[in-house]
């Protein structure tokens, strides 16, 4: 067996494995700085052995050995060659180990940063061919795992102490399509796990919504399943999701949102935009524009465009980046005043939240609708307690505890 020792000053270390994401160009310029610090000052740690990880050295390779050319290199999907490369690279080798293995990452043993939260993956890869997305040029076709694996792994995460499973993936709306299964028969295996505790599924692309909606919606009647659905629409533009190759249109995503509020009412949607595509218009704009004030959804992750080597957006012309700067202020102005809006709506509510995050003093819970709700209160991370809400921000809800 091998001792891992953790010290988070790397100039201890006598290895530093740095784990990367290449999804956005902020994620991947994070890791270039952090290498460009590392070759600096190689004089103070002439010892210290390198290993880039994930999915920056699969899809930019040749920009990673630039930055680290004595670097060893390990692929997301390489995970079963993570201690012959570790090995090999404390004994002053570099290895490139950027090929799949077999080895799942069900059932592999984890550290938790937050020990009331398991994180699951129930797949790796997609089956879509976005335009402007890195990450299946880095984890490649999907593969889903076993239900009967999954149900395993989420067991021993509550049997662990957790109280909230996420059900994760690349993208959760194609699980199973590979081996004759669907989303909601898994949701609805692992609610039948007799504990307390409640599962939040992951993002979903649109684009399978169709052929597993109104099997997903039963499988939301559970009280274990928060009512959240995160589903990346990205524009309002029909025109501009065909030349994303997004396989979905604008009314696919209208469609969900209409269906789980008229099902459930009260219902947190999640939602994906990216400002400034190249062959967004400001036509195309206002058409997202219109989106967002048209479904309202709680929660908007916005992205300004930015180029990622490999992708065939990247080799279109581009938007001016002050042009984009000026479309995202606008959609963040936008969502911010929804936001707000939705939120005052829960002031009053009274109901059981999950808590299962402390930030500086202050607990964070989740309600049924996986809504954010702090509290001053000193309370244990993985309780559930009554909660009355008593303000609203556009970000979270404000409570107190009434039992």
């Amino acid at each position: 067996g091998a001792l891992a020792v953790y010290d988070d000053n790397e100039l201890n270390a006598d290895l530093v494995l740095y784990n990367t994401c290449t999804i956005r160009d902020n994620a991947e310029q994070k890791v270039y700085s952090f290498l460009g610090r590392q070759a600096k000052r190689k004089h103070k740690t002439p010892n210290l052995k390198l290993v880039v990880a994930g999915c920056l050295p699969k899809a930019e390779r040749q920009t990673v050995e630039k930055f680290a050319q004595n670097a060893s290199l390990m692929g997301p999907n390489s995970i079963g060659k993570t201690l012959q490369v570790i090995e090999t690279t404390l004994s002053g080798s570099k290895v490139v180990a950027l090929e799949d293995t077999d080895v799942s990452k069900i059932g592999i043993p984890k550290v938790r940063l937050n020990p009331a939260v398991g994180i699951v993956e129930i797949a790796n890869g997609c089956m879509s061919e976005c335009t402007f997305c890195q990450t299946k040029l880095a984890k490649g076709d999907l593969q889903s795992y076993r239900i009967g694996d999954i149900t395993r792994q989420v067991k021993q995460e509550l049997d662990d102490g957790c109280r909230e499973v996420w059900l994760s993936s690349t993208d959760n709306g194609c699980y199973g399509l590979d081996i004759g299964e669907d989303l909601s028969s898994l949701i609805d295996q692992v609610v039948q796990i007799p504990e307390d505790f409640r599962i939040r599924v992951g993002m979903m692309n649109p684009m399978f919504m169709p052929r597993i909606r109104d099997n997903l919606l039963k499988s939301f009647e559970s009280d274990k399943v928060f009512r959240f659905l995160h589903v990346p629409v990205q524009s309002g533009s029909n025109e501009v999701l065909n030349n994303m190759k997004r396989g979905h249109t604008v009314e696919t995503f209208k469609d969900v949102v209409r269906k789980v509020r008229a099902k459930f009412g009260t219902f947190t949607i999640s939602t994906d935009i990216i400002v400034g595509y190249p062959t967004e218009t400001q036509e195309n704009f206002e058409e997202t524009i219109g989106l967002l004030k048209e479904t309202r959804p709680d929660i908007v992750n916005l992205s300004r465009y930015s180029q990622r080597p490999g992708t065939m957006a990247a080799e279109m012309p581009q938007i001016d980046v002050v042009e984009i700067k000026r479309r995202s202020k606008q959609v963040t102005d936008l969502i911010n005043d929804i936001s707000l809006e939705n939120n005052r709506k829960w002031i009053g509510w009274k109901g059981k939240v999950l808590f299962d995050e402390n930030l500086d003093g202050q607990v964070k819970g989740r309600n049924f609708a996986y809504k954010p709700i702090f509290v001053n209160e000193i309370t244990e991370i993985g309780q559930m307690c009554t909660v009355r809400v008593a303000d609203a921000t556009n970000h979270s809800l404000i409570g107190e505890i009434v039992s």
